[in-house]
């Protein structure tokens, strides 16, 4: 067998791949819009869900996902992206950074049920945060704080040689270079990583059902007063999200339209991730863009 033919069964093999997991993609998506568009309305956008009645929307639940996950961003974002930082610039080859490397590297690999579990052991149970907003929120910062790791040293790693030494030619200490030229040309690939774990934070299930609860109170939203027990903005009161809701109706619903309720979230979960992913590509080219100068 000659290289050409080879070079050609390589790459059939190669695009019927690539065809074989577009088409599952499309089929996935295609299956849980087709069922579900018709089911959005903005009166089920903003509509509090009911238990029993049907005619219910998923205004608390949308709310929950998008605060839990400015929460969760909150905590993550800043510690992870030091924590690359420290690990691409600053941390010496040994045992104590092979080590750092080992535990991001588990705990990227953990299923996102044991996080879940681990979640409710220390933060609702020992810190008796109980089912809340922060718990969830923490949870879901265990889950992704490596990926923005991992992203932030995939970032800096990535940059010339010539950019770091050039800094330290001129004078300017390892931190100032690090300020000032490193961190611009690596934000973008850096925000770009960020929106994507965002995506992939918010259709998280499994770590919530053990820290953020199954349900949600009555939120009043003309109270703005973190303290207050139906506040929007309360931490610590259970916060059923979108993903949960959607476990949740499918298990155990029982009201007449419990379809159409779970159609219709489920497509709205996709519709975000899907809005998610595609402003982190179209954010990550315009950055780039200009800071390329292109």
């Amino acid at each position: 067998m000659n290289s050409k033919v080879t070079n050609r069964i390589a790459l059939s093999v190669i695009v019927l791949c690539a065809a074989a997991m577009a088409t599952i993609l499309i089929s996935m998506l295609g299956y849980i819009l087709v069922k579900g568009l018709s089911s959005i309305s903005w009166h089920f956008l903003t509509t509090s869900a009911s238990p029993f009645m049907p005619g219910g929307g998923i205004k608390d639940q949308l709310w929950n996902s998008f605060y839990v996950l400015f929460i969760t961003m909150l905590l993550t974002v800043p510690i992870g992206v030091c924590g690359g930082i420290y690990l691409a610039e600053y941390a010496k080859p040994g045992k104590v950074t092979s080590f750092i490397r080992t535990c991001v590297e588990v705990l990227a690999s953990l299923p996102s049920i044991v996080v879940g579990m681990f979640g409710l052991l220390l933060f609702v149970n020992y810190f008796g945060f109980k089912y809340s907003v922060l718990s969830g929120a923490l949870a879901l910062t265990v889950f992704n704080l490596p990926v923005i790791v991992r992203v932030t040293e995939d970032g800096f790693r990535a940059l010339p040689r010539h950019q770091k030494e050039g800094g330290l030619a001129l004078g300017m200490t390892h931190w100032h270079t690090i300020k000032t030229i490193l961190l611009p040309a690596a934000f973008p690939s850096i925000l770009t990583g960020i929106i994507l774990s965002a995506g992939r934070v918010f259709g998280e299930s499994a770590a919530l059902l053990f820290t953020a609860g199954l349900s949600t109170p009555d939120l009043n939203f003309g109270n703005w007063n973190p303290l207050a027990p139906n506040s929007p903005l309360n931490l610590f009161r259970s916060a059923e999200t979108l993903s949960v809701h959607i476990w949740s109706v499918n298990t155990g619903g029982i009201m007449p339209d419990v379809d159409t309720i779970a159609n219709g979230s489920a497509a709205v979960l996709v519709i975000c991730v899907l809005i998610f992913n595609l402003f982190a590509r179209m954010l990550g080219k315009i950055i780039n863009q200009k800071f390329s100068g292109k």
